[in-house]
């Protein structure tokens, strides 16, 4: 799966992951960055990914860390990648009839090294005990019943854990996996993960899941589907949006640090690259340094100067291109 053919033809993006996001004509890649563009766009403190606990206390720092080090990214500095403690978790519970499709050897092509499937599926059963050691730090900050910072309603901490364990429960019984492998395996139900996760062991996360399932299915629906051609709709939203003339920085609580990225060759015009530092380095976009802040870097592609691209700093490696010497 290359990159995104719509992606990189109207924005020149060569990011494989996802979901991307574009307000006008500023587009917003991975999810971490996604969430704070959308909080700053659309300020809302009755919907907020980060609302404020009982006690009146503002956890949005914390949350962040959750969502960002424990579910999805923390380094791992014996192997000198980044690996997603819980995600990695869910997706060592997969089926190794997964890792035998072409979805496997793509998988392999991003990750960057082969996937031995007979490995993968002899690890299972310490991907397990890996599931229930989260469970059992996890299950007493769900003691008094309530969502995991005592928050009003569900916070973003609680939203990117019940992700991931449902995306856990699921693939790992084989449900869906004809989809995820374009039809390369079939669709199976076999209760992988409920000697490990169930309301005996763990009550509280068992509560805790169920109630957040209940209070997503009891709101409004917001989502527009676009039956039409992606491109096309892509072209109109091109046409009729114009590039912000004003620093599109998401807020911080420290100013940039120019001095500092100057040092590392970061400087204003200067061309970059950017990927991922896990996976997905082998396809790095391309682009001029317009701006730069703590958590946050802003390019324009090489190949258009009519849109930016957005990138967070925490979970990317960002290097100036150096000139060839003749």
């Amino acid at each position: 799966m290359m990159p995104r053919p719509v992606l990189r033809d109207y924005f020149h993006l060569t990011y494989r992951k996802i979901p991307v996001l574009a307000i006008g004509k500023d587009v917003y890649c991975d999810t971490s960055i996604i969430l704070e563009a959308l909080e700053q766009a659309f300020p809302d403190i009755q919907r907020s990914l980060y609302p404020r606990a009982a006690d009146g206390r503002d956890n949005r720092a914390i949350i962040r860390g959750f969502q960002s080090y424990w579910t999805d990214t923390v380094a791992l500095w014996l192997t000198h990648r980044r690996q997603r403690p819980l995600f990695r978790v869910a997706t060592g519970l997969l089926p190794s009839v997964v890792w035998r499709t072409r979805f496997g050897q793509d998988r392999a092509g991003l990750i960057g090294h082969p996937l031995d499937p007979d490995k993968l599926e002899a690890k299972i059963p310490r991907n397990l005990a890996h599931l229930d050691l989260h469970l059992s730090l996890i299950e007493p900050q769900l003691a008094s019943g309530g969502w995991l910072f005592q928050t009003e309603t569900p916070s973003l901490a609680d939203i990117s854990l019940y992700y991931q364990l449902d995306w856990a429960r699921t693939f790992s019984a084989g449900n869906g996996i004809s989809n995820l492998t374009a039809g390369d395996a079939a669709d199976t139900n076999e209760d992988v993960i409920g000697s490990v996760f169930n309301g005996q062991r763990y009550p509280n996360m068992w509560t805790w899941f169920h109630r957040f399932w209940q209070y997503i299915n009891n709101l409004p629906s917001t989502e527009t589907r676009v039956a039409e051609n992606a491109e096309k709709v892509i072209r109109q939203h091109l046409q009729i949006s114009s590039l912000a003339t004003e620093s599109t920085l998401l807020s911080t609580p420290a100013v940039p640090l120019e001095a500092l990225d100057v040092r590392l060759g970061l400087r204003r015009g200067a061309e970059v690259t950017i990927a991922p530092d896990d996976t997905g380095q082998n396809d790095p976009t391309r682009g001029f340094l317009e701006d730069a802040s703590p958590e946050e870097v802003v390019v324009k592609p090489v190949e258009s100067a009519d849109v930016r691209l957005h990138f967070p700093r925490l979970g990317f490696v960002i290097n100036p291109v150096k000139s060839s010497k003749l």
